[in-house]
């Protein structure tokens, strides 16, 4: 087995070419050379065809492990779960299964499993001589005249033999005598009629019936041979024989024409006059196939057909017509009908595997089905192309002859769609061409691969003091759209500003619900504020939770933009970030940005994504956005300095009650930590700025 497969990089991918070159052992071995036997017809079932497993490399282990078995439209075969071998299930009719065809072969699939693997077989099936030449009739009679002169020629009532070659038709015999010898002539389509050749004059006086023996041989080993009894009466003197205008008639008539559609019409004169001038037509001889599909109007040669024409089931028509007069002569002509294809089958789709559901994380190339196409017409009215119907992330590939495979073109989403209704479309090249379609229904298996998202970044929560134990003070939720465990959330306190071990006493999550409990009383003269950062995690395989790190974090004071974590294989080379900032003011005014990032090994490499060619019209429109985030940025700035500002002269004429609004939290023993940035999925830290006011306190 032999074949190769193409294969292509992307730069700065070699995961993914390491991916592909896992895959291509799977496929290759389908687009070789197909494996081929060998074998006589009629073979007895459980016959040994050959061993299988052994032709396609496998080990014994490996026949039961993969599965390996064959399919086909009508399946004569079987493999040996055992050893391997390719075992004959039913009978084998070479006769039956190709009729006439000189060139009998059986096309199957040999299937594997883990991974799967499709291989081509084909069985040549050899002819034996099982059949003997057979005449249409017992017994041909004969009149001829005993005034024909010695040299006047008639054609017989030819044999069938439905074996091919060696062991078809080979030769006529005819019973010794002194009145008539045998002559074997060729057909046009390749087969042989007997010729019978008057070699003396008769005499019906003398003797007016002549009883021969036609004998058929085939030349099969040992041969085969069939008889018919010809009978001759001769008759008086009839001077001339009716004559065709032609010995062979050839005609082309396409398939699809209807049933009385005229095919020809035969011509033939008789130099006698009166009732031996007068002649009929007749078939001479006719399988009862063309019987069925012809008819002869006996007295004007008209030849009609009589059913329609398949040009897949008969592709050409030998007649065999005989004029006779009423003297009993006669003669004969051949009348041979080609019947031309026309596109009348549509295509078929045979889907010979299918996968009927796929992980929305399996990489692009996977293979969903394998099917083949087939269409009965010949020439370009064969030949098949196959599409998809709309847009879908799939596309297919030709393996081999008329064989294809499914496959994903891109990576799915089970949360954007989580099945497909895939329409193959098969068309060929006929005029006008004829198609048709089959539907596979895919479903797509969840994954993990989406965390748990809360639906704000921030909760602000403000408690009075005094409270009583238990109580509810807060809420949180979070959406995780994957399914059954993957998007089971739970909610749990991973950091926190207080204590370690005060924290417990403060505060407490629900784990399914996310309500946040106060689990004693608050005292604000002992604690103002603190913050809590909450994680949401599902139960998938491996957990996912809303504080694992993006790839981006933000600056909250300077703006920069970094990398928070190494580029991963399911990070995209070109990330789009949306930044927003945001003022202080009542109500507060905000701005955005968006930043396009690409990733590359090389400048080159990024400078055909990073090309933009704005319209003249969007200049204007990016100039004024330009415009509005300097200002909203100026704006922060002024308002940030104008509350530091503030900030620094309430705390230098505060009193000491005063000190801890921007320094420890009262009863902790350490400041808390605020983090540098703030990262996507991640309840962010904040910090409040409180003022005193009317011997109260207003925290922001």
């Amino acid at each position: 087995m032999g074949g190769s497969c193409a294969q292509r990089q992307r730069p700065g991918r070699p995961q993914v070419l390491f991916t592909l070159l896992l895959l291509l052992p799977l496929f290759c071995p389908a687009l070789g050379q197909p494996v081929r036997y060998s074998i006589p017809e009629e073979l007895d079932r459980g016959s040994v065809v050959g061993n299988l497993a052994k032709d396609l490399g496998l080990s014994v282990l490996e026949v039961s492990a993969r599965k390996l078995r064959v399919s086909a439209e009508k399946l004569h075969f079987s493999v040996d779960a055992e050893s391997g071998d390719l075992l004959v299930k039913d009978r084998i009719d070479r006769e039956q299964i190709c009729k006439e065809r000189r060139k009998c072969e059986l096309q199957l699939e040999a299937v594997l499993e883990n991974p799967l693997n499709i291989f081509h077989v084909v069985v040549e099936i050899e002819d034996v001589n099982d059949h003997a030449p057979r005449f249409p009739k017992d017994e041909i009679n004969l009149e001829i005249s005993e005034s024909i002169n010695p040299g006047m020629r008639t054609i017989l009532e030819s044999a069938t033999d439905p074996d091919i070659g060696v062991n078809s038709l080979s030769k006529y015999h005819l019973s010794p005598n002194e009145y008539f010898s045998l002559l074997v002539k060729d057909n046009p389509d390749g087969g042989k009629y007997p010729e019978l050749e008057l070699q003396k004059t008769l005499d019906r006086e003398t003797e007016n019936t002549h009883h021969l023996v036609l004998t058929a041989v085939d030349g099969g080993d040992p041969p085969r041979s069939g008889t018919a009894q010809l009978r001759i009466r001769v008759v008086d003197a009839n001077d001339n024989p009716p004559v065709f205008s032609q010995d062979v008639y050839r005609v082309r008539l396409r398939e699809d024409v209807p049933p009385g559609t005229a095919v020809l019409r035969l011509s033939a004169t008789d130099q006698d006059e009166g009732i031996n001038a007068e002649f009929t037509y007749s078939f001479l001889g006719v399988a009862n196939e063309a019987q069925h599909v012809f008819s002869l109007d006996s007295l004007t040669g008209d030849i009609v057909t009589h059913q329609p024409l398949d040009f897949e089931e008969v592709e050409k028509y030998t007649i065999d017509v005989e004029v006779k007069d009423r003297g009993s002569l006669s003669s004969q002509c051949k009348v041979i009908i080609e019947v031309l294809d026309e596109n009348d089958n549509h295509p078929e789709i045979i889907i010979t595997s299918l996968s009927d559901q796929i992980l929305e994380d399996s990489p692009s190339g996977t293979v969903v089905a394998l099917f083949k196409v087939r269409d009965r017409d010949s020439g370009e009215n064969a030949q098949v192309t196959c599409s998809l119907s709309g847009d879908s992330p799939f596309k297919i590939h030709s393996s081999s002859n008329n064989y294809y495979k499914l496959v994903t073109d891109s990576i799915l989403d089970r949360e954007q769609t989580p099945g497909y209704n895939i329409t193959i479309i098969a068309t060929d090249r006929g005029k006008p061409p004829l198609s048709s379609s089959i539907i596979i229904t895919l479903h797509v298996a969840d994954v993990n691969d989406n965390a748990p998202v809360f639906q704000q970044p921030a909760y602000l929560v403000n408690v009075p003091e005094n409270n009583q134990p238990g109580t509810s003070i807060a809420q949180v939720k979070a959406r995780d759209p994957d399914l059954g465990l993957n998007g089971l959330v739970s909610y749990s306190i991973i950091a926190s500003d207080l204590e370690p071990k005060a924290l417990s006493s403060y505060v407490s999550v629900n784990q399914d619900s996310g309500v946040v409990f106060a689990q004693r009383a608050f005292d604000h003269e002992q604690l103002r504020s603190f913050q809590l950062t909450l994680q949401a995690r599902d139960q998938g395989s491996p957990a996912l939770s809303a504080s694992d790190p993006g790839l981006f974090s933000l600056g909250l004071r300077t703006g920069e933009v970094r990398t928070a974590r190494a580029l991963g294989d399911r990070d995209a080379a070109r990330q789009r970030l949306l930044v927003a900032v945001r003022d202080g003011g009542q109500p507060p005014l905000s701005a955005t940005a968006t930043l396009l990032l690409v990733f590359a090994d090389s400048l080159q490499e990024a400078l055909p994504d990073l090309v933009d060619h704005p319209t003249p019209s969007d200049s204007q429109s990016e100039l004024q956005f330009y415009l509005v985030v300097a200002l909203a940025l100026i704006s922060v700035l002024f308002l940030f300095a104008v509350i530091l500002a503030i900030a620094l002269r309430l705390r230098q004429s505060s009193s000491s009650s005063t000190t801890g609004c921007l320094g420890p939290v009262l009863g902790s023993k350490s400041r808390p930590v605020l983090p540098p940035n703030y990262s996507e999925g991640t309840l962010p830290y904040a910090y409040n700025l409180c003022v005193p006011g009317d011997q109260l306190y207003n925290c922001v």
